[in-house]
């Protein structure tokens, strides 16, 4: 239908369990590791639970096709079974022959055998049940026997549970008291949180064969507030959004389309052939025009009142009527709107407001809120590798700094102060933390005067630095542009100081970097003649650096910074060191 119009080779947005489609996010990820425990031949039982739609079967299928060669896996979808029939399941899943009309004893003997086989070739065997708060206490129990057999090292079946959230309530009845205590790890699997649902569209199309963006941020925060971020309703309010942009001739969705979207997914759309009034006549077009316009505003009204320090329920969107879509939600902070960012490594400017031809006032630069204004680790390197012109997708690349080598750069961790920052001259991540000891991340962009502009995801944003320096303790990371010879895979001849890569670029740059600072053409030759370790010396000594002779990152930041690099920066060129 939509694919060929937006260049997808199939669709985006399924809600099949397809592990292609399984955006880690480190929830998913969590989910995954405890999965991945269970088939270590610990036995008992792992328990992971999570709301409808937050991608506990997606998870699985992963799983499945990633477990190790030695490991079976058998797989009960519909567990509304009674124990005799579950138990002839699994013989049917790990190809166990049994008699049709076995009894429980019979099967349980034959499940029995096998385990032991398989434990004698070296294999082990999981039983992962799916949608298991459906399972009854009686099969629950009957579950919870199948464990018993064991070695003196191990058990010799590991029991998965997936369910719903009334699945940890079903476990702490007292007649599952034994099975309870044999759950060897849970984990309850959340929605997704605002800063990752453009990570999660950004890989879902990019999986479906479309590289760029066609959600502009407004579309993304509606559809944060639509979906709540579980992955199956963020899927279908996103391909209701395709259909419509589709019908409409749009190659970009906005929050129009979302909110359009949401409210056919929930099922208020309105329906065809009117309805009766009280006088047994069909309303007309006009009328259900009023009665549709009525119910809108009273949903405004309603929902200004909820969120008045209180969330409002899951669908409550605002209409096209209730203003502009760039309007913060309440109990939000205040934002000044980012100019359209030009393509590729930009400068870093201070930031005007709309329509405004200078600065924004310091006086009205509002303080930075923790933890509103902070974000996740993950997030905050996306956030710094946009500055640089890099799409980074955590679930591809879990670490960022191995990311960085691949992208010809390099992260420098580092603890200082302010001056620390603007002599890097580099948009840095800081580490942030609460007198709680909580830790959150801020990318800092932009630094003039007392004014922080920072990144998030929903926009750039200016905050007082004066208002962030208490939950700042000094830590920071930056990227850097490292020479080809620094970079990971970097063949041996251009490694260590005799590389013949590393001598030419960095007799390239010191000639330029003498004729800058030497104080005289005398000067100038006579660093052009030193050896290249004697060259740094010469050029840390004049710019206040370690006088080491080696060319690390600090000095090689330095270097970049004074030859006017087109990399992004902290301040504005016209502000020096």
């Amino acid at each position: 239908m939509y694919y060929d119009f937006f260049g997808f080779r199939e669709p985006p947005f399924s809600i099949a369990p397809d592990p292609r489609y399984l955006y880690l996010s480190e929830r998913h990820k969590e989910a995954l590791a405890h999965l991945m425990y269970g088939v270590q031949g610990q036995g008992g039982f792992i328990v992971i639970t999570g709301e409808v739609g937050t991608g506990k079967t997606t998870v699985s299928r992963c799983f499945i096709e990633n477990v190790p060669d030695h490991v079976d896996i058998a797989l009960i979808l519909n567990p509304r079974l009674s124990a005799r029939e579950l138990l002839s399941s699994i013989c049917d899943e790990l190809e166990i022959p049994h008699p049709v009309g076995s009894s429980i004893k019979e099967l349980v003997g034959l499940i029995n055998d096998d385990l032991l086989r398989a434990h004698a070739a070296g294999r082990h065997k999981v039983l992962m049940i799916d949608e298991a708060q459906n399972l009854s206490a009686e099969v629950l129990e009957q579950l919870r026997l199948l464990t018993n057999l064991e070695t003196a090292e191990k058990k010799l079946l590991q029991i998965v549970l997936l369910g719903q959230p009334e699945l940890q309530d079903i476990l702490a009845l007292p007649e599952l008291r034994q099975l309870n205590q044999r759950v060897t790890a849970r984990y309850h699997l959340d929605a997704l949180g605002r800063e990752e649902i453009e990570a999660y569209l950004r890989y879902r199309l990019s999986v479906a064969g479309l590289r760029g963006e066609i959600f502009t941020e407004g579309a993304i925060r509606a559809l944060y507030r639509a979906s709540q971020g579980v992955p199956r309703l963020i899927n279908l309010v996103s391909d209701r959004a395709l259909l419509g942009a589709y019908a409409e001739g749009e190659h970009q969705i906005t929050a129009g389309h979302i909110r359009n979207a949401a409210r056919e997914v929930n099922g208020t759309f309105r329906r065809s052939g009117g309805r009766s009034d009280r006088r047994g006549g069909s309303l007309s077009g006009n009328s259900h025009i009023l009665i549709v316009a009525a119910s809108v505003l009273m949903a405004v009204i309603m929902t200004a009142w909820l969120l008045d320090g209180r969330p409002g329920p899951d669908w409550i969107t605002p209409d096209a009527s209730a203003g502009d879509e760039s309007e913060p939600l309440a109990g939000t902070i205040e934002r000044i709107e980012p100019e359209e960012p030009a393509s590729g490594v930009a400068e870093v400017v201070p930031e005007t407001p709309e329509g405004a031809g200078e600065a924004l006032p310091e006086e009205r630069i509002r303080g930075f809120e923790f933890p509103g204004q902070a974000v996740s680790l993950p997030e905050a390197f996306r956030e710094l590798f946009e500055l640089w012109g890099r799409d980074y997708e955590v679930s591809s690349n879990p670490v960022a700094c191995e990311f960085a080598e691949d992208q010809g750069l390099r992260c420098l961790e580092n603890r200082g102060s302010r001056r620390s920052l603007e002599y890097l001259n580099r948009p840095a991540i800081l580490v942030l933390r609460s007198n709680g000891g909580n830790s959150r991340y801020a990318v800092l962009s932009g630094l003039d005067g007392n004014r922080a502009t920072i990144e998030l995801p929903e926009g750039r944003q200016d905050v007082t630095f004066s208002s962030l320096e208490p939950y700042w303790f000094g830590e920071f990371t930056v990227l850097w542009e490292a020479p080809d010879h620094m970079l990971k895979g970097a063949s041996d001849n251009t490694r260590g100081t005799d590389g013949v890569a590393e001598q030419i670029w960095m007799g390239a740059r010191m000639m330029e970097l003498a004729s800058r600072y030497a104080g005289s053409q005398e000067e100038e030759n006579r660093v052009n003649r030193m050896p290249a370790e004697e060259q740094v010396r010469w050029y840390q000594q004049q710019k206040g650096l370690t006088v080491d002779g080696i060319a690390g990152a600090m000095t090689i930041i330095q270097m970049n910074n004074d030859l006017d690099s087109a990399v992004p920066r902290l301040r504005p060129r016209g502000m020096v060191n």
